[in-house]
């Protein structure tokens, strides 16, 4: 048999795929939702995390930010921006308790922290990851602290920055000794995002810049359908994180791009296909076509039949 060269048998093994339900917001405030949709994403979509977000909205929003109204009011919780995001946040100890349910059926749990009061409480309750979303990964008060506080992952989402921007940050976890606890995610922040927008070959790009770097390489996917996650998968992103919902019609703005729990259901079962699949032949004719070998297969040697020409 003849024998793989090493970047061969690195192909054969590949990673199972860590997927992430975002449930986010989604849970429209009701802690009763937030808990039914921790049970779904375990028992009926087999994810392996969820994952929350937590706000301090005074502490996130200027005066003018909390006080002016949603952008688009038909998506608000609130009379003001910052009444909305108040509606929608969670306390800690109900995060705590989210954590221990997760713990309870065997699903990880982890949450974006978009401040530093949220940065400090979420690091308190010792998840096994951590995000800062796009939005705040130029908020290196925040990167410091789980660096220097936290010692489970650090997950940094890359949508609307810079490649400067984004060398920075590489730049600075490296200076804290963090980028093998690190995993960079490619995004496109957008809700939802056009295909035509996607740029798969992002994560490819990040692999190559920063695989031998960081932990592992992400895909964050705003996108609509199904499609797309096996492909970022088999490209190289080892962690996939859709936003969940359990009714795509509900009021706010990332149910549109967000996967209902027969969608999320399917990517498991598709990355799963695809790490399966994911291989070379390891031997020339499988088991699996001998007998068809021995029905189908029509042979006549190479030298009868330059005789017969």
């Amino acid at each position: 048999m003849k024998m793989l060269a090493p970047w061969q048998k690195s192909m054969m093994q590949m990673q199972r795929a860590t997927i992430i339900a975002e449930v986010g917001c989604n849970h429209r405030g009701c802690f009763d939702t937030a808990k039914e949709m921790i049970v779904i994403a375990k028992m009926f979509c087999q994810v392996d995390v969820v994952k929350f977000q937590k706000r301090s909205p005074r502490e996130l929003l200027n005066s003018w930010e909390y006080n002016s109204p949603h952008p688009e009011p038909y998506h608000s919780y609130g009379h003001t921006y910052g009444e909305h995001r108040e509606n929608l946040e969670f306390t800690i100890d109900q995060h705590r308790e989210l954590k221990q349910m997760c713990e309870h059926i065997g699903i990880g749990y982890s949450s974006s922290v978009w401040d530093m009061t949220s940065a400090r409480e979420i690091a308190s309750l010792q998840p096994s990851m951590i995000k800062v979303p796009s939005a705040c990964n130029q908020r290196f008060d925040i990167m410091s602290l789980l660096a220097d506080e936290f010692a489970g992952e650090i997950h940094v989402s890359l949508g609307m920055t810079h490649r400067d921007e984004e060398e920075e940050i590489v730049h600075f976890l490296g200076n804290k000794r963090r980028l093998s606890s690190v995993v960079l995610y490619a995004c496109t922040s957008g809700y939802p995002v056009d295909f035509d927008d996607v740029a798969l070959l992002e994560v490819t790009r990040l692999r190559d810049a920063y695989g031998q770097m960081v932990k592992n390489i992400g895909f964050s996917g705003h996108h609509l359908g199904i499609a797309i996650d096996s492909v970022a998968y088999s490209l190289g992103a080892n962690y996939l994180e859709r936003h969940f919902t359990l009714d795509r019609t509900w009021k706010g703005t990332d149910h549109a791009a967000s996967l209902e729990p027969d969608g999320l259901r399917r990517i498991v079962r598709d990355t799963d296909a695809v790490r399966r699949a994911y291989q070379y032949k390891h031997k020339d004719i499988l088991d699996i076509e001998e007998r068809q070998r021995s029905k189908l297969k029509r042979v006549e040697s190479a030298v009868a039949a330059t005789g017969k020409a």
